[in-house]
Parts: C-alpha cells; structure tokens; sequence
C-alpha cells in the first residue's frame, strides 16, 4: 500500500470519512462531528504506531480486531487535565454557585467528559469543605471506559498532586491539601471518603441521551473538540439536563454565545464561564 505521507489531502479526507464511518457503524461511537483538526491529528498519531501504511490500511482491522479499535480509541480521549485545573473558576464556584446550591435539599451535579477523574475528586473537595457533598450526588460521565477505570482507583503520580497543591490554594482550599490523599513512594491514592458519592458512568455525548435534574453541569474543556453542529447538541442536552436555576460550567475557552441555547442563560461569571439556566426565550 501506498504511505499516507505521498497521498494528496483529497485522498486522505475520503479515508478518514470512511474510517470515522466503520467506527460508527461496528462499535456506536461517533466520532464524525469531531473538529476535524484534532481528530485527523489523532488518526495520524495512531497511525506512525499502528504498524499500518495507510489510513485505509486501518479501516479493515478497526472493523475486525476490537483490540485494534480500543487502541485507537485512546487517542481519541483527550485526557488533559489536573487538580483544580483553573483555580479561579472553582473559586468563583465556592463564591457564587454554591450558596444557591445550599439553597436545595439535594444537589445533582453532572461532569461530563471527567476524563481520568482530577477534576471529579477537586469538586468532591469542594463540596465536603462547603458542607454540601452529603447531600450531593456527582454523576462523572466519559465515553472511554479507560480514563473511567483511573478515575474510579483514583491512583495518581504523587509529584502532580503535590504540585497541585497551588491550585487548591488558589482555588480557596480552607484546609491541607495532602489530607485528601494518601501517599506511597511514587503514587498517592484519593481518600476513600472522596469516592462515596461519586457515581461514574460510561455516555457518549454524541450519541447519548439526557441526564435529568441536574443542578449543576460541569463541562471544561470538551466542546473545544466538536464541530458547531456537535457543540450545539451537547449544550441542548445539558440545557435539558438542567433544572431551572441550574448552572453550567464551561472550559475558560469555551462560551454559549452564538450558541443555539445561548437565549436560556444568563452569565453568572463571564470569565469563568459559568451560566444560569433561566427561561428560554426565542432568540
């Protein structure tokens, strides 16, 4: 077979939407409305250590070996994250979202795309030193069985939770930091009483249906990845996840505006990018 690095870009796009195709229609995940940049950055990355010559070359073994398929599925994941990634968005939640949330007899909170899990246990910390995670239940969603595996042992390399321990302060942390793990040579294991409320759950956003009730959904650093017509579904699924008054969290580079949900929200922070679902005027 002819190298993908002599085939001109016309070529390369038809094996890509025939691959992308065979993904949907053997296994269910649809990666099709996926930006293109990124997800032909990721086949190509597969590729040079698939053992494959070309993208076409692919197709036939994603169809038949599963093992195959799973491999190249953990390129899809993008699985960068860390503790209390963005301080100054959890401390305007502690500020501004979770007096309201106090407000509830329950609280449901939604984390889709939790990745390996960081950011679940952050807002599990969170809400323990706010008082609110006994009557709280963290729904943490990913579509790759993978990254949920980690986020549920909670196992992580010992200098990046240490490292972490500036963004807990900044992000308003009222005690230390290291009393949420437990430490062994080279790893560090989240507290077990982090775990008890958390419920983590395979959804795949593109495909996936609604998650009810949701007082707050968090969301960070996700929609970065779809074309518009995936971003929009996304946020009219969490848009219908959500209670009224409820609130969404977004990546700090991620906005509803010119969004097709954007008339629901009203902007609690701007910068942050956390919103109030409201009522939904046409916009």
């Amino acid at each position: 077979m002819t190298s993908t690095k002599n085939q001109k870009p016309e070529f390369e796009a038809i094996e890509i939407d025939l691959l992308l195709e065979a993904i949907f229609r053997r296994y269910g995940y649809d990666f099709r409305s996926y930006a293109r940049a990124s997800i032909e950055r990721r086949i190509r990355l597969f590729l040079s250590a698939s053992g494959c010559s070309s993208i076409s070359g692919m197709i036939p073994k994603v169809i038949h070996d599963k093992e195959f398929f799973s491999r190249l599925v953990r390129y899809f994941s993008v699985s960068v994250t860390e503790m209390f990634r963005d301080p100054s968005v959890y401390r305007v939640v502690r500020e501004k979202v979770v007096p309201l949330l106090k407000t509830w007899p329950h609280i449901k909170i939604w984390l889709a795309g939790c990745a390996t899990g960081e950011e679940v246990y952050s807002l599990a910390i969170l809400l323990k030193e706010e008082g609110l995670y006994e009557r709280a239940t963290i729904y943490a969603t990913d579509f790759s069985d993978e990254a949920l595996a980690c986020a549920r042992e909670g196992i992580y390399d010992l200098a990046k939770l240490q490292d972490a321990t500036r963004n807990y302060q900044k992000a308003g942390g009222k005690r230390s930091f290291s009393e949420y793990y437990l430490a062994r040579y080279d790893a560090a294991t989240m507290d077990a009483s982090l775990k008890g409320k958390i419920v983590f759950s395979s959804h795949n956003l593109a495909m996936d249906g609604v998650f009810g009730d949701m007082h707050l959904i968090f969301c960070r650093n996700v929609l970065i990845y779809f074309n518009r017509d995936l971003q929009n579904r996304a946020l009219t699924l969490f848009t219908d996840s959500l209670v009224h008054g409820g609130y969404l969290c977004l990546g700090t580079k991620e906005t509803l505006q010119f969004t097709d949900v954007s008339h629901c929200y009203d902007v609690v922070d701007g910068k942050a990018r956390i919103y109030k679902k409201g009522i939904c005027h046409e916009s």
